[in-house]
């Protein structure tokens, strides 16, 4: 699909639902056909969804999008559910947080070079906000970009970014005003992550999976004009990601994959599967067992509809971080009656085998922290949603220069 689409109506909402399905299939399928490993695959997917007009639906026509409405989107999340390869996954930040916020915020040249790739799969994106001393209390960061002539330079330390060892490019927010109260000195930036001041380390996760890095940046260079938003106004555009964060990981809980038994990640342990265990483990006449199954099987509708009805974005990350703990540990309760230890030659591919929902159960309690804690979730609802007073700040006016460093 170019990036400069002709401009036409609309289709009729029975027309895009018969597209839809077309393209899961008669397209899809032979796209994948004969395709082995999560990067190969993944990239098909992607440039298979984008060149038949289906990866961008609400982006504007001259950005590679349809400008459909959310008529469209709710006819593709009917469609799309359960269809989608679990090799999405990998796109989740570039086209899930970063193509959006290039979207609102970037000028119309980032817009042009980054968003067709980025939504093709083309490029890989990570997202560098937290650093070791800045967790919740994002705003007080201390990785510092300096302007020198047509270049930022960029040096400091960002902790838990995931993807960033396959990333061709990375959101970063860096400290450009040092005499600015916290939240008024910082810019988003877009850092080339293929240059020698970016080293990238692997954490090993008590999972054995290594899903995140630490990432040490010396004197790293960023073009001057790759700047999204305004210099020192980062902190509005960085909110604003982490909305898309957190909608888009209400999103996943509801169009699920097609190969979600062998899916490891944050997403909850679909209902279908809990029963299958129970009848398994013939737990299934068991009235307390059904009690739970139903409380969860309530708990994913009310995933979907809150995905479908365009509720805050953060009542979706609540609801879907529940769900995600409450279903592994049922699912734990059911396969290790009494307790199990992990092992570190247990397979987390295989399908319901012991080790994924071991797996679930102990991934599932980042479902808390990924995207905000609760407790952030809360007080953005409490703030922003229902306009209750803000929780009062000592040092919102001080410089950040004055304030004491951890």
């Amino acid at each position: 699909m170019s990036m400069h689409m002709t401009t036409h109506a609309p289709p009729t909402l029975a027309d895009f639902r018969v597209e839809v399905r077309t393209f899961f299939d008669q397209v899809l399928p032979g796209a994948l056909n004969g395709l082995e490993g999560t990067t190969s695959r993944g990239k098909a997917w992607r440039a298979s969804l984008f060149d038949h007009g289906l990866a961008a639906l609400d982006y504007p026509i001259d950005y590679a999008g349809r400008d459909l409405d959310t008529s469209h989107q709710q006819v593709w999340r009917e469609e799309s559910r359960g269809r989608i390869p679990r090799e999405d996954a990998m796109f989740g930040i570039g086209v899930g947080m970063a193509m959006p916020t290039i979207r609102d915020f970037a000028s119309d040249e980032l817009k042009q070079r980054f968003l067709a790739p980025g939504l093709r799969g083309d490029d890989l994106w990570c997202q560098m906000y937290s650093e070791p001393g800045s967790g919740s209390d994002l705003a007080s960061l201390t990785t510092k970009a300096i302007l020198d002539g047509d270049e930022w330079i960029v040096s400091g330390q960002k902790v838990w970014t995931s993807g960033a060892q396959q990333s061709q490019y990375a959101i970063l927010l860096a400290r450009t005003d040092w005499d600015a109260p916290k939240h008024r000195g910082i810019t988003m930036f877009i850092l080339p992550m293929e240059q020698p001041g970016v080293d990238v380390r692997g954490l090993v996760q008590m999972t054995g999976v290594s899903e995140f890095n630490e990432v040490f940046i010396d004197e790293a260079r960023i073009p001057k004009d790759w700047v999204i938003g305004e210099v020192n106004g980062g902190w509005a555009t960085a909110v604003a990601l982490l909305g898309h964060e957190r909608q888009q990981t209400g999103a996943k809980s509801m169009s699920g994959t097609s190969e979600s038994r062998s899916k490891a990640g944050r997403s909850p342990i679909p209902v279908a599967q809990l029963i299958e265990l129970a009848e398994r483990a013939e737990r299934s006449g068991d009235p307390i067992v059904r009690q739970q199954l139903a409380r969860l099987h309530s708990g994913e509708q009310v995933v979907r509809w809150i995905g479908a009805r365009g509720l805050h974005p953060s009542i979706g990350k609540l609801w879907r971080t529940k769900q995600g703990r409450a279903a592994a540990e049922l699912a734990v309760a059911l396969a290790f009656p009494g307790g199990a230890a992990w092992g570190s030659d247990m397979d987390v591919e295989r399908n319901f085998d012991d080790d994924y929902f071991h797996y679930h159960f102990l991934n599932c309690r980042g479902m808390s922290l990924g995207g905000g804690t609760d407790e952030i979730q809360r007080n953005t609802l409490g703030e922003r949603a229902l306009g209750l007073p803000r929780e009062p700040g000592v040092d919102k006016n001080t410089p950040f220069n004055e304030l004491p460093k951890n």
